[in-house]
């Protein structure tokens, strides 16, 4: 994916611009990323169990939840009286996917030839 600079100019973001920049404010917490790792390693939990497991209140949980649950990596079912919470499969597979396009853009991640460096930075 190759960014058009007319677009930038215009302050107009790509679709995958917007999906990953949406994705990293979920995760640049981390409450928000134990949660996410507490629920990846289940299938599903009740909002309980991860207060129970979490040091922070029971508000601050739930904040932490609805920024998850908003950027689409999780998602919350009412069953009776409690919420129940799993990751959405498939915007964890779209959500790594961009991760994954964005960090291969790095000139440190480039197939490069013996005698050409490309980058005139120092983080080669």
């Amino acid at each position: 994916m190759r960014t058009n600079i007319r677009e930038m100019k215009n302050n107009e973001y790509t679709y995958k611009q917007e999906r990953l920049a949406r994705y990293a404010k979920a995760l640049g917490n981390p409450a928000r990323i134990a949660i996410m790792e507490f629920l990846a390693a289940q299938d599903e939990c009740f909002f309980g169990q991860l207060h129970e497991k979490l040091p922070i209140a029971k508000a601050t949980c739930s904040q932490h939840l609805s920024e998850l649950k908003e950027a689409g990596l999780i998602k919350g079912e009412i069953d009776g009286l409690r919420t129940r919470y799993c990751i959405d499969q498939d915007n964890w597979r779209e959500c790594k996917l961009l991760f994954e396009e964005f960090i291969a853009k790095c000139p440190c991640n480039r197939q490069k030839q013996p005698d050409e460096s490309g980058c005139k930075c120092s983080c080669k």
